[in-house]
């Protein structure tokens, strides 16, 4: 069975299922909130938002919170509780860790350099690192397949979690390289050259791909070959900076700065009751999943993103040329170069991403338009527990979940 690892792409937005809740009373006084410069409006319900927020929490999850953008409104939201133990409530303008929407960051960076003629998109990735990836897959394997995972390279997590090795069951895992990775240091090297040694995911080029952390990790290699500096150090200038976000930021070491909720793992009920690991050395997953961020931040960035700020007009139709990939939960989805296409019946086109650490979900999505916009963040991963066969079983939190996006989505 192939678990669902972190820092994945592939949640479908309105069909969620992933992880395990928690039992929570609803009476932890939910606080929802209108953003004080704008005004209730049928194109943007507070109320409606107000309670399908509560209703997420009612069904399990300890704390959400959110913000949604129609044009000039904002919402901003939150529900439940950011510590179980003290009851300390959630607040919409907590720090998350933000899992793969750093893929999105980190694939503007790329761009950027595109723009100065530094990397070609379709060159080979060995004519940057040949020491990495030497020979036939240097040769093969293009910039752009790293960006939109149809390079055939694995993923490195199973070798770096080995007790999250797939097997026939979820319940032949168990959370102990969790715990045994918690402050570990590792050298992106390292864990790219896990992923190298793996068994090909598929050849170069080939479709669908297979969404893969080795091959972001490989691309903040790329930056720091050709800029001179590290990949963290020059997102933060280049993208973060430029964006104008103020709350978002590589973290220095296992703790997160400013004021931020506790991350619950329940790891499919293999850890009950769930485990917090909001204190993580992030070094296995850093420039593919290692970003921290608000929900105001992540919709002023794809705010930017998409407005032509960040990067060009050309280069942003290049991030929204997209191919088929596999991703994480086995579903397959549309992806750009660093950028996610979720088509919503009815609803429209959304372009984003969302991400997962341990005990940390967020997803950021952004009509096609630019006018519709939301951030959630979930204090609380993998909570449906498994059955006898070890499959994942529904939870109510999955059906006030879908609802939540739905209503912040489409109104």
């Amino acid at each position: 069975m192939k678990i669902r690892l972190v820092a994945g792409v592939g949640v479908a937005v309105l069909s969620i299922s992933a992880g395990m809740a928690i039992a929570r009373p609803a009476s932890n006084a939910p606080a929802a909130v209108l953003a004080a410069h704008t005004s209730p409006s049928t194109s943007l319900d507070p109320t409606a938002l107000r309670k399908a927020l509560d209703d997420v929490h009612r069904a399990g999850m300890p704390g959400v919170y959110a913000e949604v953008r129609d044009a000039s409104q904002v919402w901003r939201g939150a529900s439940g509780v950011a510590d179980i133990q003290t009851g300390r409530p959630v607040r919409p303008d907590l720090r998350q860790r933000v899992g793969s929407i750093t893929k999105t960051f980190t694939a503007a960076a790329i761009l950027q350099q595109v723009e100065k003629g530094r990397i070609e998109l379709d060159a080979p990735i060995g004519r940057y690192l040949p020491r990495l990836v030497p020979g036939e897959r240097g040769r093969k394997i293009t910039v752009r397949m790293l960006l939109n995972h149809t390079s055939g390279i694995p993923e490195y997590l199973p070798y770096a979690f080995p007790s999250l090795k797939e097997w026939p069951s979820l319940r032949d895992m168990s959370p102990e390289s969790l715990d045994d990775n918690r402050f570990r240091q590792f050298r992106t090297t390292e864990l790219i050259e896990m992923g190298l040694a793996a068994p090909a995911a598929g050849e170069p080029g080939a479709t669908p791909g297979v969404y893969s952390n080795t091959n972001y990790l490989l691309l903040g290699e790329l930056l720091e070959r050709v800029t001179g500096t590290t990949a963290e150090n020059y997102i933060t200038r280049n993208v973060i900076d430029r964006a104008g976000l103020r709350h978002t930021e590589f973290p220095a070491g296992p703790r997160i700065n400013g004021p931020h909720s506790r991350m619950y793992e329940a790891l499919f009920g293999l850890i009950d009751p769930p485990r917090d690991y909001s204190v993580y050395n992030m070094s296995w997953v850093m420039t593919g999943a290692g970003l921290v961020s608000t929900m105001e931040d992540l919709n002023r960035f794809y705010d930017r993103l998409l407005g032509g700020k960040i990067v060009s007009r050309s280069s942003l139709a290049q991030m929204q040329r997209t191919v088929s990939v596999i991703s994480h939960e086995g579903q397959q989805i549309e992806y750009g170069l660093g950028l996610h296409k979720l088509t919503v019946p009815g609803c429209g086109t959304f372009w984003g991403h969302d991400g997962t650490a341990w005990g940390a979900m967020t997803t950021s999505w952004t009509r096609a338009d630019g006018k519709r916009q939301t951030s959630i963040a979930l204090n609380l991963t993998r909570w449906n527990k498994a059955d006898s066969s070890g499959n994942p079983q529904p939870h109510p939190i999955d059906d006030a979940l879908a609802a939540l996006h739905r209503q912040a989505m489409c109104g």
